[in-house]
């Protein structure tokens, strides 16, 4: 078959015309997304600058300072953010005179490896608890802060905003508190521990305390020379319920530096813990080395007595032939405030003081709030976070719950859960109804409602 000159002609219009609209459709469309991509990110900065309202306060001695968020975005004169305020743009509804918007997401720009799922279920985020999460840190310890909270905020607070109280002995620095800021959209508020509060009691005997500290460093008992760390497990015995930024609250969560959550938990704690009648929760229980509480057992088992208090819970940490060392390990926990604020507490907390043995001995939080609970709570009222996976040091507490679950547990690090040391199994093997353990001024200690011990010498 001959072709005519006009014939060829014709044959490479067409082909010119055919890949030429290829090439204009590809740059369009590239064009295209790349644009829509950059509104996108100008979007998302503007209304993350326009969400990030907060409330700083430092507590110079008593009472936090408010400083509120100004209307040019800074706190304290400071911007929180650096100014990538896009240019404006007309937002205003659509108008029956205006053409119908596009898409701002289309195909293209959103095809970059996602996967978008609706959520299984709506959240009630109006329903919430008076809570907070409450967080004592040094300024040194922002580089862990950071980790820590950017795990706690992609796990939990994200989707529930509950404020933050950040506590220190000394000022936060202005850096520590942007930092801080960049991390989350909930409130946060920066206070400081007042001195009364974090200091030697006149009742101490410092030299004495020093001789005894040097005793225990020498044995190689851990923070055994440490005057800080006694000053930080007497305020987390006595004070932080007490500090002017926490009495609006009826609940806490308390987080450290350093620590870490495996599980996305998509319901609220606190919620849980108010409708079910719940003061004390938990996710790792062990021993405590005995050399640092060699006489916490019997002035708690005297307080007893003094008090004539009537226990169903004290029996898993011992019996009269003594302390089995457990408690829960208080670096974790999710209570209500007015465990502590009820006067039986602060009784104990202020016999305990009097001894002086939150700085001769070392006695730890961890172990007053535990004996509290076994002193002053039934075992339905305490709560095993099963399923919040957490690690604090070597202790991890983590469940793998499968390919379709919540948890991404440590690969490499196994679950302390029935560990040597761990109290758990005691936890577990404790009698839902309890043990009676009743105690009376005149030295009378009731097993069970009928078995009696005498116990002149705690009386």
């Amino acid at each position: 078959m001959r072709f005519s000159i006009p014939h060829i002609l014709a044959l490479l219009v067409v082909f010119l015309f055919y890949f030429g609209s290829i090439r204009y459709v590809s740059r369009t469309s590239s064009s295209s997304c790349s644009q829509i991509v950059e509104n996108a990110q100008y979007l998302t900065a503007e209304e993350d600058v326009k969400a990030n309202e907060v409330v700083l306060s430092l507590d110079d001695e008593k009472e936090g300072i408010q400083r509120d968020t100004a209307e040019d975005g800074s706190i304290g004169g400071i911007k929180p953010f650096p100014d990538i305020t896009p240019p404006k743009e007309d937002r205003s509804p659509a108008t029956d005179n205006k053409p119908e918007q596009e898409d701002p997401f289309p195909v293209c720009a959103m095809n970059r490896n996602s996967t978008v799922l609706e959520p299984k279920q709506s959240r009630n985020k109006t329903e919430k608890a008076k809570a907070a999460i409450v967080i004592l840190v040094r300024n040194s310890e922002l580089g862990a802060m950071r980790r820590t909270l950017r795990e706690f905020e992609d796990r939990f607070n994200r989707r529930f905003n509950y404020p933050y109280v950040f506590l220190n002995d000394e000022p936060f620095t202005e850096v520590f508190q942007q930092s801080i800021l960049q991390l989350t959209e909930a409130k946060v508020e920066f206070g400081l521990v007042p001195e009364q509060m974090w200091s030697v009691p006149s009742w101490v005997n410092e030299t004495e305390m020093h001789e005894r500290m040097n005793q225990l460093q020498s044995k190689g008992i851990l923070y055994g020379g440490s005057l800080s760390y006694r000053h930080m497990c007497r305020f987390n015995s006595g004070f932080f319920y007490r500090h002017p930024l926490l009495q609006k609250y009826d609940y806490y969560w308390r987080v450290e530096p350093g620590v870490h959550f495996y599980c996305d938990l998509d319901y609220d704690p606190f919620l849980f813990m108010q409708k079910n009648n719940k003061m004390y929760s938990f996710t790792v229980a062990l021993q405590e080395i005995p050399e640092t509480i060699p006489t916490i057992w019997e002035h708690t088992l005297r307080f007893a007595h003094k008090n004539g208090l009537k226990t169903k819970l004290l029996r898993m940490f011992g019996d009269e032939s003594g302390y089995n060392l457990c408690h829960f390990w208080s670096n974790f926990e999710i209570a209500s405030l007015h465990l502590w604020r009820d006067k039986r507490y602060q009784a104990y907390f202020d016999y305990l003081d009097r001894t002086g043995n939150f700085f001769y001995e070392r006695w730890g939080d961890a172990i007053a709030h535990s004996l509290a609970t076994g002193l002053f709570l039934d075992k339905s009222q305490v709560h095993f976070f099963a399923d919040i996976g957490y690690k604090h040091d070597n202790f991890v507490h983590c469940v793998d719950d499968g390919i379709m679950g919540k948890c991404m547990c440590p690969q490499n690090e196994g679950n302390f859960d029935y560990g040597w040391g761990s109290c758990l199994p005691n936890w577990e093997q404790y009698p839902a109804e309890g043990r009676r353990w009743d105690f009376k001024p005149n030295g009378d200690q009731v097993f069970d409602g009928n078995r009696v011990v005498k116990r002149l010498d705690l009386v």
